[in-house]
C-alpha cells in the first residue's frame, strides 16, 4: 500500500522540481539536487516520440526517488490528450502527487479525481492518498484558483506556471519577472483564500544569484514553496525559504515580548521599531513553528 502522506505538511515541501521523462541523466541530476519533491514531467518536457520509454520507466524511478526520501510526482498529459495512458503507467507506480497542466476549472479536477479513485482501487492504494496538484498556467487558471481547488479534497497546493502563463498573457518574458508580478500577487491570495499552498511560478534563466532573489521576493509576498527547472537550484532556494537565523530571532523576539506584555494585562507590545498585535504574535508563532519542522525533516 501506498504510504499517505497526510502527515506532510504542505509547506514543507520547499522546492519542486520538474524534469524530464525519458533521460536517465537528469533523472540522477533531480535526486541528486536536494530539492524537496521531484515532478517527472510528461508533457511538455518529454516528446511525444519518447512518451512510452518515459512511462516504461516510471516505477523503478519513482520507487528509487521515494527510497531516497523524495516526494514524487508525475505530471500527465491532459486527460483528453494522452493524459489516461499516462494515468494508466503512473499509478501503479504510486506517485505521492499527479499534477495537471493548464488547470483551469473544477470540472477537470472532478475527472481527475474520479480516475484516481479507479486506479487506486486497481493498484491497492490507500483510497484518497494520491494528491492533485493543478498547474495553473493560463489567465483562466489564475484568476480561477478557488473554483479549481474546489474540484477535489485531493488539492492541498497549487503551481503558478511561468512561461506558458507569459504566453497566454501575450507578455514579455524577462529575469525581473515583472510580467508576472500581478498574477504571482494574485496567485497568493487566490490559494489562501481557498485553504491551500501556493507554490511559486520556476525561474527558468540559469543563474542561481536570481533564483534566489525571486524566491526571496515571493517568500515576502506569502510564498513558501517554488517550482523550479533547474537541479543546482535547488539547495539555494530551500536556503531561501528556510526560515533564517535572523528570522527565528526576531520571531522569538516578538513571541516572548507579547506575551510578557500579556501577563501585563497590556494589548500590545513595540519590538525591533514594530507594535506588535495578536496577528503578528501569531505569524512569529507560525514561523517558529515551521522552522522546527524543517529543522527535523531535514
Amino acid at each position: 500500500m501506498q504510504q499517505t502522506m497526510s502527515s506532510a505538511d504542505p509547506d514543507s515541501r520547499r522546492t519542486w522540481l520538474f524534469g524530464p521523462g525519458a533521460a536517465a541523466q537528469a533523472h540522477d541530476a533531480m535526486q541528486g539536487s536536494g530539492a524537496d519533491a521531484l515532478i517527472v514531467d510528461l508533457e511538455d518536457f518529454t516528446p511525444p516520440a519518447r512518451r512510452d520509454e518515459a512511462r516504461r520507466g516510471l516505477a523503478v524511478l519513482l520507487q528509487r526517488w521515494r527510497d531516497a526520501g523524495r516526494v514524487t510526482a508525475v505530471r500527465i498529459n491532459a486527460l483528453d490528450a494522452d493524459g489516461p495512458l499516462d494515468l494508466a503507467a503512473a499509478m501503479p507506480a504510486k506517485p505521492d502527487v499527479i499534477a495537471y497542466p493548464m488547470a483551469a476549472s473544477a470540472a477537470q479536477m472532478h475527472a481527475l479525481h474520479a480516475a484516481l479513485t479507479h486506479w487506486e482501487g486497481v493498484v491497492g492504494i490507500a483510497p484518497g492518498t494520491t494528491e492533485i496538484l493543478p498547474v495553473c498556467e493560463t489567465a483562466l487558471g489564475v484568476v480561477d484558483v478557488r473554483a479549481i481547488a474546489s474540484g477535489s479534497a485531493r488539492i492541498r497546493a497549487a503551481l503558478l506556471g511561468a512561461e506558458d502563463l507569459a504566453a497566454d498573457l501575450c507578455a514579455e518574458r524577462q529575469p525581473d519577472a515583472l510580467e508576472l508580478d500581478y498574477a504571482r500577487r494574485r496567485f497568493v491570495v487566490e490559494c489562501r483564500a481557498a485553504g491551500i499552498e501556493p507554490i511559486d511560478a520556476p525561474y527558468t534563466f540559469g543563474d542561481v544569484d536570481g533564483a534566489v532573489r525571486e524566491a526571496r521576493y515571493a517568500s515576502r509576498l506569502g510564498y513558501r514553496c517554488k517550482a523550479l527547472v533547474r537541479p543546482e537550484h535547488a539547495q539555494p532556494l530551500n536556503a531561501a525559504l528556510t526560515p533564517s537565523e535572523e528570522a527565528v530571532r526576531r520571531a522569538n523576539a516578538i513571541v516572548d515580548a507579547f506575551e510578557a506584555a500579556r501577563e501585563r494585562g497590556e494589548d500590545r507590545v513595540f519590538v525591533d521599531g514594530l507594535w506588535v498585535e495578536v496577528p503578528t504574535y501569531r505569524n512569529a508563532r507560525r514561523l517558529l513553528e515551521r522552522a522546527r519542522r524543517l529543522a527535523a525533516e531535514d
